[in-house]
């Protein structure tokens, strides 16, 4: 069981890279965790750094494209899908564009698209807020406190 987070950028602020690392360790007491950080340049750069990543974990890669117009779940919905696809063996792989989105052609290709609200949020604060929702819905899965 292992999933992948493939955010366009890299994180240069000390407090927020910690902040990703405290909830990347809670993540990984349930699954292994693997952050590819996609280099921002020209948007046919960005398809295929994203498609290198969907190749290394093989057929069962699950892209999924973090966007405004994707599906909104509540926090238990998102437990339930991805629990889903961890329990068929499959390996999410969530793309998060960088200030200019993502390409096209990763988003059409992307075989599941996920919101994290109406609202438009720094691509920074969005890796941030998946990771928080990643974490929860571990915890929602086996049960425990943190949800409640």
């Amino acid at each position: 069981m292992r999933l992948v987070l493939a955010p366009v950028g890299r994180v240069k602020e000390a407090p927020l890279r910690a902040l990703l690392d405290d909830y990347y360790t809670r993540i990984q007491r349930y699954t292994t965790l693997r952050e590819v950080e996609l280099r921002e340049g020209r948007p046919a750069e960005v398809l295929a750094a994203g498609r290198r990543v969907l190749d290394a974990e093989g057929p069962r890669a699950l892209p999924v494209a973090l966007e405004v117009q994707g599906e909104a779940l509540t926090s238990e919905g998102l437990a339930r899908r991805l629990g889903g696809h961890l329990d068929a063996g499959g390996v999410p792989v969530f793309f998060l564009g960088g200030a200019e989105g993502l390409p096209a052609e990763l988003s059409r290709e992307a075989r599941w698209r996920l919101s994290l609200g109406p609202l438009t949020l720094p691509h920074r604060l969005a890796r941030l807020v998946l990771a928080e929702q990643v974490y929860r819905a571990f915890t929602i899965l086996r049960g425990e406190p943190y949800h409640k």
